[in-house]
């Protein structure tokens, strides 16, 4: 099929794919529905359970507003400091912000539909089958990076499939301060950017796409990264040692397996029809920049598979324009058979609500155990106040002239943002870390700290920690032991708590060598 056969008029419950003078269809109001009803979703369960590690870090660098992180950009953890100003610490309101982007995603699926030709029913469709990826609402459920990115690349294709339906280059000074406005949510948003603009340079779509304004879109796309690359130049390119951290941690070839089984699970079940033949129709499309986005997802599906097998969710976003080619292309066959139809609303309700159970906090917290391997989402938002009352039992008895000349040290970003978010208020001081950015905030007192308690997670997620804090310190007492009864498997369970004394150097000496990205 081609894009010809796609995009020519078609009746549609008495509407047209695309009107007279090559204007595209109204939007069907039904979208709204489907996002309000994402969106509403989201925030009727974003207060169960408790913060997520990954939020207490952002709350943590939201606390130190800086141009840019080791491990993302400035605007999810400004987002993060707006909601702090607004909320103060609550997971409710942390998270209004990426239910509003998911809900956004949705719309834009909708539009993507909506340039492809597609009149009420594939945009409703679009738009359903956009509200239904598993990877949407388990991201949205959390405030960092991943809904934004979601959001970012969608409307970048969208963006792309306006261009390539309309010929007006000026879209693409649009396109270029979405890549630029995305990459500082997260770095993917740049790397997609220069994949499609290689796709564009070095194929068909140069004749028709390829002028002045797609450089001056290049060009738009890194004045918002500028800050980032500033900061990133005075602290090592910390972001290219993280990312080798990463592929190290994630990639090879033992997990390309998992990537493409990953792939299955971007949409519901019951959608992986709909893509892969959205996938197809862009491949075989007679538009040149229809084309350069399957051959962007080509691309980085290869490059992923290698480089990052295990995050099997970085290409989420290329798929609400999948999803919305698909929905367009199947529509005649879908109303031709009344059975299909019902059989893909089915497959998608039941899809969907399995989904929704292991990457929403859906089940009572004692329940989820069994999710953890498929979505740690709900895992690792589980003990955290455990923890701090733990880590405040270990400090209070302490005698008040060794608490005078100690710090609390955690080996994860999750513990020090949970000591210093949730245990704001009770005693407890600042803890420092040595993950990622919290490394680089510093060891607290360099001179003065004669006592550490240190605290590390499990063993499956940090092995032979004791062994190694005893490189530094003469006496390392094991003096508690994280857990949450009942609870998800998660990185914290079977951690300790160390009291460390005799430092055989000064803490600020013993502090470069504690650094670690991961």
């Amino acid at each position: 099929m081609t894009d010809a056969a796609v995009t020519r008029p078609a009746d549609d419950e008495g509407d047209k794919g695309e009107m007279d003078g090559g204007r595209p269809a109204p939007l069907d109001r039904r979208v709204y529905g489907v996002a309000a009803a994402v969106f509403a979703l989201l925030m009727a369960f974003s207060a169960r359970y408790g913060l997520h590690r990954d939020e207490l870090y952002f709350l943590d660098c939201a606390r130190h507003l800086q141009a840019s992180y080791v491990d993302q950009p400035v605007l999810a953890p400004l987002l993060a400091r707006v909601s702090l100003e607004l909320f103060g610490v609550s997971a409710t309101g942390l998270r209004l912000f990426p239910a509003l982007a998911a809900a956004g995603t949705v719309v834009v699926g909708a539009l993507t539909a909506r340039e492809f030709g597609g009149a009420r029913r594939p945009q409703l469709l679009a738009a359903v089958a956009t509200a239904t990826m598993p990877v949407l609402l388990g991201s949205a459920h959390i405030a960092n990076t991943t809904s934004y990115e979601t959001l970012a690349w969608a409307a970048i294709a969208l963006v792309v499939v306006r261009i390539g339906r309309t010929g007006d280059t000026r879209w693409w000074l649009a396109a270029g301060a979405l890549v630029g406005v995305g990459a500082e949510f997260n770095h993917l948003a740049a790397i997609f950017g220069a994949v499609l603009l290689a796709a564009v340079l070095l194929g068909p779509a140069r004749r028709t796409a390829a002028d002045r304004r797609l450089l001056w879109g290049a060009l738009i796309a890194v004045v918002p990264v500028l800050p980032d690359l500033w900061w990133q130049s005075r602290h090592g390119w910390a972001m290219f040692e993280m990312t080798r951290a990463l592929n190290a941690e994630h990639g090879g070839p033992g997990n390309i397996v998992t990537w493409v089984v990953g792939q299955l699970g971007m949409s519901c079940l019951a959608m992986i029809v709909v893509w892969v033949a959205g996938l197809r129709f862009l491949w075989r499309s007679e538009r040149p920049l229809w084309r350069c986005l399957a051959l962007a997802y080509g691309v980085l599906f290869v490059l992923f598979a290698v480089t990052t097998g295990a995050q099997v969710y970085y290409l989420a976003g290329l798929y609400v324009c999948l999803l919305a080619a698909g929905a367009v292309v199947l529509d005649g066959t879908l109303y031709a058979g009344r059975e299909r139809l019902r059989g893909l609303v089915l497959g998608t309700a039941v899809s969907t609500a399995v989904s929704a159970v292991i990457v929403l906090p859906v089940l009572p917290p004692s329940d989820v155990a069994w999710t953890y391997g498929i979505s740690p989402i709900s895992g690792e938002t589980q003990g955290w106040p455990r923890l701090v009352g733990t880590v405040r039992q270990v400090w209070t008895g302490l005698p008040a002239e060794r608490r005078a000349h100690a710090v609390i040290f955690a080996a994860d970003y999750g513990e020090a943002g949970a000591v210093n978010e949730l245990g704001r208020g009770t005693g407890l001081p600042t803890a420092v870390g040595s993950q990622n950015t919290d490394w680089w905030w510093g060891p607290g007192d360099a001179h003065a700290t004669t006592v550490v308690v240190a605290i590390a997670p499990g063993p499956r997620y940090l092995p032979g920690y004791e062994a190694r804090l005893r490189r530094y310190f003469r006496d390392v007492r094991e003096v508690a032991t994280l857990s949450d009864p009942g609870g998800a498997p998660n990185i914290e369970r079977g951690g300790h708590v160390y009291v460390c004394e005799g430092p055989r150097r000064a803490w600020g000496e013993i502090w470069p060598e504690l650094r670690m990205y991961a």
